[in-house]
Order: structure tokens, then sequence, then C-alpha cells
């Protein structure tokens, strides 16, 4: 079918994120070409400040604290983390100076990705099968030529239903990692 989940909504989100790594590129590239490489080096304190801010949905969510609409939450959460993400992975460019802070940066990827997944994948995918079945059985057909029809479209969405398998366990991740990246920079630093 030329309408596909895959085509209809996987293929998009791909795209919202590989934009983000050109954003990231091109921050990158311009920092150089300023000659501002050294901005990058402090991007990561207002990326990582951003990240943490957008914990505040989550805490919410968990009933944590109780301040603020939980929609308002959750816009500030996906902005502040998209912001936080592009900072963060300026801050790290392409360096390959140490592996602590590259463990980081690919948790936070993943991070990032399944979070992404959750947020605009997972939503638009349910309505789309709905909508797909629905006009499948307004055609006439039986529930089983419904089901053989749909057949890889519930596939792909039952893979990406599992993204808070990864996103939770890899959100702890990154955070460990990263305040390891954190307390190695305070240790390490060459203090002037």
């Amino acid at each position: 079918m030329n309408n596909s989940l895959l085509r209809m909504e996987v293929l998009p989100f791909l795209g919202q994120f590989a934009a983000l790594l050109v954003a990231t590129l091109a921050g990158d590239l311009l920092l150089h070409a300023l000659g501002g490489v050294w901005v990058g080096r402090y991007l990561g304190i207002p990326g990582t400040l951003l990240i943490v801010l957008s914990l505040a949905y989550s805490l919410r969510k968990r009933k944590v604290i109780q301040t603020g609409t939980p929609q308002t939450l959750l816009k500030m959460h996906e902005y502040f983390t998209w912001l936080g993400a592009l900072m963060v992975f300026i801050h790290a460019g392409v360096h390959f100076d140490a592996v602590l802070p590259w463990l980081a940066t690919v948790a936070m990827m993943v991070n990032v990705i399944s979070g992404l997944v959750g947020r605009y994948l997972l939503a638009r995918s349910r309505r789309y099968l709905a909508e797909t079945q629905e006009k499948y059985r307004m055609h006439g057909l039986s529930k089983t030529a419904v089901e053989t029809e749909m057949f890889w479209d519930a596939v792909t969405y039952d893979w990406m239903a599992k993204w808070r398998a990864v996103h939770f366990p890899i959100s702890f991740a990154f955070a460990a990692l990263a305040l390891g990246h954190m307390v190695s920079v305070i240790l390490f630093w060459e203090w002037p």
C-alpha cells in the first residue's frame, strides 16, 4: 500500500531527527568558521540545565510536583530537551579525545530518539492504524482481510510501542554517564 505506516509516520520522524543532527553540524561548523570553538566547550552547561529543567514534566506526571499543567510542561519538556540536546551535541562536536563524554553523547542520542518515538510516532501511528482499519472496513473487507492488509503496519506499530523499554533505562544511563563526565571535568579541568 502506498500510504504505509512506514512512509506516512516513520520517515517524517526520521526527517525530524535528521534535522537535529543537521542543526548540530551547522552549529559546530559555524562556531569553527567564526573562530568560536571555545563557545562549544561551554554549551554543555546550558544544554544540560535545559534538559534537567525539562524533567519537570516527568516529575509532574508522576505526581512528585504539583505545579504546572501537564500540557504546558509537556511542551516545555519537548522544547527544552530538543534545544538542550542541540547544545550538548554541539558541545560534543566531532572531537574524539575521551571515551566517557562520547558514551554520554551516544546515550543522549538514543534517549532523544526514544523520546521522539514516544512523542511523535506512537500517537500518530495509533491514529493512522485506526483510520486505515476503518477505511478497509468501509470498503467491505472482512476482519481477516483487514488484518492481512495491515499486518506489516501492525508489526511496525508493535515494534515502536516498546519505546518505554528503551527510553527510561537509557535516560538513567545517560544521566549517570553525563554526571560522570561532569565530575571528571571538575576533577581534571585546567583551572587558571
